[in-house]
Formats: structure tokens, sequence, C-alpha cells
């Protein structure tokens, strides 16, 4: 028994082993070769990657199938990048053409969902992204809006919608998890939404010009905003709720503690220090089942209540007397003012001394 569970683990450590292998060069230096439509134009436009001026019908018509094509399960492994903390993927490697291998700058394998990368404003291949897409929906991208879906143009279509979606599942689900597919039956077109941006962006390079089941040549464009009013309701939620996790991951959490601490104080609740994310809520239930309970266990306040009834009122007590106090001095002041007019409206008395009638007179 000893010697057969040595063995099984040999095979798990060859398996785990096996999966950290070095990436393998999928193709030769010099072994693809690079076909260009003829071009008609006369000026080279370095937004779009095209010549201008000429034939203005799409490009895609004259397109050739690519030559090569990644296999995750074949070519991903290790590189360099992994050593470095490199945390962009190579381009070369999503559309199956990079001949260094695990000698390469830029990992190859898929992005992780989970791992931010350094610099928003670019794709996971590190290319700048613009303000605004492009007329045509090709190249980059925009950094003004997460887009998740693709547009798959020139399906041959063989069977029923649910058997297309089928196949465009069958090759679109390598370069990561999908949410949602939308066949458009008869229009040879589908709509493939990833769960995370940067596997929508690893797919639209790797499935570029490539073929389904029926040796087509596929037209892989980023989508246009669903105007469907439930879809942007959607994608709102899930905006707010991817920030307000990206916000709670940076914060450090005694400034949590602190926050919560001070708008317990607030509402008069004591901080527990087992405290978890609903602990408010918590807190405010129990004090709304302790509330019918306090008097039941406070009987002396009312007593204390009715006590200064008497003086109770909108003014105390010292106030009262005050205002009694004054209304005296006013009554005192009003009985004064009654008193007889004044001395200027009654007749002056006769004078008892000589008056001018008698001074120089004949009379004693």
């Amino acid at each position: 028994m000893s010697a057969t569970e040595a063995e099984t683990q040999v095979a798990t450590t060859t398996k785990k082993a096996k999966k950290l292998k070095p990436a393998r060069k999928q193709v030769k230096p010099g072994e693809v070769e690079k076909k260009e439509a003829p071009q008609t134009g006369k000026e080279y436009n370095i937004w779009y990657n095209k010549w201008a001026g000429g034939d203005r019908e799409d490009s895609y018509s004259n397109k050739t199938k690519s030559q090569t094509r990644c296999n995750i399960k074949r070519d991903a492994g290790l590189t360099r990048a992994n050593t470095t903390g490199n945390k962009y993927c190579c381009l070369f490697f999503a559309r199956g053409c990079c001949p260094y291998g695990w000698e390469c700058e830029y990992l190859h394998m898929l992005p992780d969902e989970n791992t931010a990368l350094p610099d928003t404003s670019k794709d996971c291949f590190a290319r700048d992204k613009f303000a605004d897409y492009r007329d045509d929906m090709g190249g980059v991208g925009s950094f003004q809006r997460q887009n998740r879906t693709l547009y798959i143009g020139r399906i041959k279509e063989t069977g029923t919608g649910a058997e297309t979606e089928e196949v465009v599942r069958r090759h679109f689900k390598e370069w990561g998890e999908i949410e949602k597919i939308r066949v458009l039956q008869y229009r040879s077109v589908a709509f493939v939404t990833y769960k995370s941006e940067l596997n929508a962006q690893f797919a639209k390079e790797a499935m570029a010009c490539q073929s389904l089941d029926n040796d087509e040549i596929l037209n892989v464009r980023w989508a246009t905003e669903d105007p469907n009013p439930t879809s942007k309701v959607a994608e709102k939620r899930r905006l707010e709720e991817m920030g307000r996790e990206a916000i709670q991951a940076k914060m450090d959490p005694r400034i949590v503690d602190a926050v919560r601490a001070m708008r317990a104080l607030e509402e008069g609740v004591e901080v527990d220090e087992e405290m978890n994310e609903d602990g408010r809520e918590t807190k405010r239930q129990r004090l709304i089942e302790d509330a019918p309970e306090a008097p039941a266990h406070e009987p002396s306040p009312p007593p204390q209540q009715e006590q200064p009834q008497p003086n109770s009122g909108i003014l105390s007590a010292d106030a009262l007397e005050g205002l009694k106090y004054f209304a005296e001095i006013r009554k005192k002041n009003g009985l004064g003012s009654a008193a007889p007019p004044p001395k200027t409206a009654a007749a002056p008395p006769p004078p008892q001394g000589l008056g001018l009638g008698d001074y120089a007179s004949d009379e004693e």
C-alpha cells in the first residue's frame, strides 16, 4: 500500500509540474508570411491603420483567413513575465504567432479577471485606449466605457438559432467565462458578452479573421451600447457594486472601525468589539426592541418630573417673580398718573401782599 501511495503522490506531483510548464514557441521565426491586400489609396491613415482616398468599400471583403490560431491548453505556459511581474499579455500569443515562447517578456496565458492592471487606460496587451471608438468599432477601444460585448459578423448559419449559438459558445468559451450570447438568426450576427472586459479584449484579437465550423472569415468588432433600458440598469448596478467592492478592498479596516464607532456614538449605542458589516442594523433593532421595556425598568423618573409641576410652564419661577415685581411698580406708577390735573390748568390764588393796584393809593 505504501508503494502505491508513493506512486500516486509522484503522479500528482508530475501533473502539477505539467501545469507550470514553460510556454512553447507557437511558430518559428519567418514561418508566417505576412500577406496584405492591395491598397488603392494614396494616403495612409494611422488612426484606422489603412490606406485612404481609394476604394471606400469595407476591407473585410479582401481579408484572408488567419494563418495561425492560439490554443490555450497547448500554448499557455510560463514566461519571463511571471518572474518580472509584468501583468500584460502577449498580443502575438493571442493571435497564435509568438516565436519567443518562454523567452517572451509578456504573459502567455489568459488574463486574470481578479488581477487589476497597473493602468486602466490600457488594454490587456498594454496598448493605449482612446477617448472614442473608431467609426467601424474596431481597434483597441475606448477608456470611457467598460465594454464586455463583442460583435461577431459574417457567420455562416447552417441550422437553427440554438445550433448557431452552441457553435459560437464552443469557439468563444476558450477565451474566458461567457455571461450571455445573443444570435440574430438569418442575419449572420451574434453578440458575445464576457464576464470580464479583459477576456473580451483577448477574445477579440484571438478570433479576428478566424473561422468557426464552415470556413468563414469572422468580422469581430466591439459592440455598441445596448439600448435596452433593463440592460442599462443592470450594467449600472454591476459597475456600482464593483466600485463598492474596490473601495472596501482599498480602505484601511481601522478607519472603517473608527467611522462605525463615531456613528454608533452619534446614535447612542455602545460599540461592540465584535462588529460585522451589519452591526448598525442589529443595533437599531436592539434599540427598537428595548424601547417598550424602558419604563418598566425605570419607574422613578415620572415622580421626579411631577415635583416641579407647580412651577412648570414656559417661564421659570424667578421669571414669574420678576414679572410680579414689575407689575406692582407699574401699578404704582399708574396711580400717580391718575392724580389731579397739573397746576397749569388750575387758577392761581389771589396774592395776599400789596398788589399793583394798591400801590400809592389813599386806602390804608
